[in-house]
């Protein structure tokens, strides 16, 4: 192996970008998203060179049996600071491409946008947001879900019934499912001794923890089997649920309000909100903006993350009055689920409302409503007209934050 002493290895890297040349290739959408793109990105621009062209994410079609989902995206690269930067579309409606005007630049998140790098940061950005956490992961082989086939023997024995709370993963959250579980942090023995339900559950959690693997966490969880995996930052007031993962067709993030006595599984990020201004936030099409724009995906569905696209939202101080107006828009939104799921007979899906083919009027206006006034947060002198538009004022925030 050859060994270049370091002026060595720098005048070489002086010579690859004094090299003029241009490139392209076809990739999954994932360089472009979430923490990849600093890690590729970062030393392409360092070594000068800067995107020429690029079509943002579209199906890979193959003719192979059995074939997999994969969505791409292709970018052209060049050093030639005077090269025209040219963007496509790719429209999943009509199934066609349609070029876009560049005004700004195209940035490493493949938009017409400052050049910015976004990283993972340990804190919010803004001084506005509390952390968003993971909520509680069981590790128990479902012994302490109680399913919906499960319910009335639960709730018949009158022991068990004490320790029954809503229990939301993304899927219940989303897709209006009810599910419970087991809370057992302050349970008397003697309600244990009493419940054969109780009893079962937690023998079959002792057994099925021990048989794992000595390095994991669910092996070393044996000795409590009655609990889940501890969570000291469990939401102790009414919090927000943000699923981890949602459909990418969705016009608004389909976030909720949950009580403090609802248990959060790991598939959904907590943050307190007594208030309701977390929510409105996230329910805001600048929210949703956002996320696109940086966040990952599972194939094309959009995925949150707490160091990415939380921690780096960069939402400005908010005075007291136009805060107080966006927690009473975001009240709006709910009071228009709440209308929808009583015409329904009572329930309804988020997933339901949120179908972007048949949104409800009313739930689509007081969305309008709740936009203009988080769009002002941000910044706007007036409801933004378009999603580059909201665009320009987030990466012109981050910047200044």
């Amino acid at each position: 192996m050859c060994h270049h002493p370091p002026r060595e290895r720098e005048r070489e890297r002086e010579r690859e970008r004094e090299r003029d040349g241009e490139f392209a290739f076809v990739s999954t959408n994932s360089i472009s998203q979430g923490q990849a793109v600093p890690a590729l990105f970062g030393p392409l621009f360092r070594d000068g060179w800067r995107i020429k062209f690029a079509y943002h994410t579209f199906p890979w079609n193959s003719e192979a049996p059995g074939k997999a989902a994969v969505h791409c995206v292709i970018t052209g690269y060049t050093r030639d600071v005077a090269a025209r930067q040219r963007l496509f579309e790719y429209d999943w409606t009509a199934k066609t491409h349609q070029e876009l005007k560049v005004k700004t630049g195209i940035n490493a998140y493949l938009l017409d946008a400052a050049n910015v790098l976004i990283t993972k940061m340990s804190k919010p950005l803004s001084p506005e947001l509390p952390e968003a956490r993971f909520g509680t992961k069981p590790a128990d082989n479902g012994n302490l879900i109680v399913e919906a086939s499960d319910i009335q023997e639960a709730l018949r024995d009158s022991s068990a019934a004490k320790y029954l709370r809503k229990y939301r993963m993304g899927r219940e959250l989303v897709r209006g499912l009810e599910r419970w579980c087991l809370w057992l942090e302050d349970v008397d023995p003697a309600d244990i001794e009493n419940s054969s339900f109780l009893k079962n559950r937690i023998e079959q959690n002792r057994i099925w923890r021990s048989q794992q693997t000595p390095s994991g966490d669910a092996y070393k969880l044996r000795n409590i089997p009655h609990l889940m995996r501890p969570n000291k930052n469990r939401p102790l007031t009414d919090y927000v649920g943000i699923p981890r993962v949602v459909s990418e067709n969705r016009l608004f993030y389909t976030a909720d309000l949950l009580e403090a006595e609802t248990i959060a599984g790991d598939k959904v990020y907590t943050a307190e909100d007594p208030d309701g201004f977390l929510f409105a936030i996230i329910s805001s099409s600048m929210f949703m903006t956002w996320q696109r724009a940086i966040g990952g995906r599972l194939k094309s569905d959009l995925s949150f993350s707490n160091t990415i696209v939380w921690n780096n939202l960069p939402l400005p101080a908010v005075e007291p009055k136009l805060r107080q107006q966006i927690i009473e828009a975001g009240r709006g939104v709910l009071a228009a689920r709440e209308a929808i799921a009583e015409r329904a007979g009572g329930t309804r899906s988020l997933a339901d409302m949120y179908n972007p083919l048949a949104m409800d009027k009313g739930l689509l206006d007081a969305h309008k409503k709740l936009d203009r006034l988080v769009d002002k947060a941000f910044g706007a002198p007036k409801l933004c007209a378009s999603e580059i538009q909201r665009l320009e004022l987030l990466f012109a925030n981050y910047q200044k934050l």
